[in-house]
């Protein structure tokens, strides 16, 4: 594999202080993070129940990155378009849904490791995603061909993920940014988009689940100001550069707009 890398120019993905993300051929190349093995055994077992949306473990290589397969399509910026209508959110909850679906038989490695600190499986508990957005989804056009970044991915209920995608794409933001940055043309219909995806998701109610969003966001903070002030990147980063501030903003948005989800 090295002869082969030093032919083959590396197209940047991401490149950010704590992490960069390269692309070779059809290959992609991520820094090992002590929860690497953890997701690697995740994404084997997901490859041998047949899971087509998630990258396949290619080892590692002379620099002591991670190799992953490449998933060609929009992801990123791009993905939020994949969203605003109706059939893209369908389908971006089904796939959600098929995923956790196929992590219901994982048994985590022995001295499984987590990005956000030990978790043992519940009873019922799934492998959730934990950072299941437009942005972190593959599209080509309005399907959702794959997953990828998995490094937030941990023992939890399916709620945690479905909680965590709606904050995003029902969304649980305020019409102008819904506008701006993510690509709608006019103010959404929040609410039906909550129902669309939880009955695409294949849940019988949505009791509970706008309680879950906002229960969700104020995790979201608690999470990031603990692995912040333990000096984890990019929190450290991120709480240096004010975003908990944005992110209290928007929780504080949800709660007093809960009857535009319900």
């Amino acid at each position: 594999m090295a002869n082969e890398d030093a032919l083959q120019d590396e197209a940047v993905l991401q490149d950010q202080a704590h992490r960069q993300v390269v692309r070779i051929g059809d290959t992609v190349r991520r820094p090992v993070q002590p929860w690497t093995e953890t997701v690697h055994a995740l994404l084997r077992h997901l490859e041998a129940v047949g899971f087509p949306c998630a990258p396949r473990v290619l080892g590692f290589d002379e620099e002591g990155r991670e190799v992953l397969s490449y998933i060609d399509g929009d992801s990123g910026a791009l993905g939020w378009a994949g969203v605003v209508e109706g059939e893209g959110l369908n389908a971006f909850a089904r796939l959600l849904r098929d995923y956790h679906d196929a992590t219901a038989d994982f048994c985590p490695p022995a001295g499984a490791a987590w990005a956000v600190g030990p978790h043992v499986p519940a009873a019922g508990d799934v492998i959730c995603h934990g950072d299941f957005g437009p942005w972190n989804v593959v599209w080509q056009g309005r399907r959702p061909v794959g997953i990828i970044d998995w490094d937030f991915a941990r023992p939890a209920a399916r709620l945690h993920d479905v909680a965590y995608a709606l904050q995003y794409v029902a969304p649980f933001r305020d019409d102008a940014e819904c506008m701006r940055w993510l690509h709608f043309p006019e103010p959404p219909d929040r609410r039906h988009r909550l129902e669309l995806f939880c009955s695409a998701y294949g849940l019988s109610s949505t009791e509970g689940i706008v309680d879950a969003v906002i229960d969700g966001q104020q995790e979201n903070i608690d999470q990031v100001r603990r692995l912040a002030d333990a000096g984890h990147q990019p929190q450290a980063t991120w709480l240096a550069e004010g975003y908990l501030q944005d992110l209290e903003r928007k929780l504080a948005w949800s709660r007093s707009h809960r009857h535009l989800f319900q």
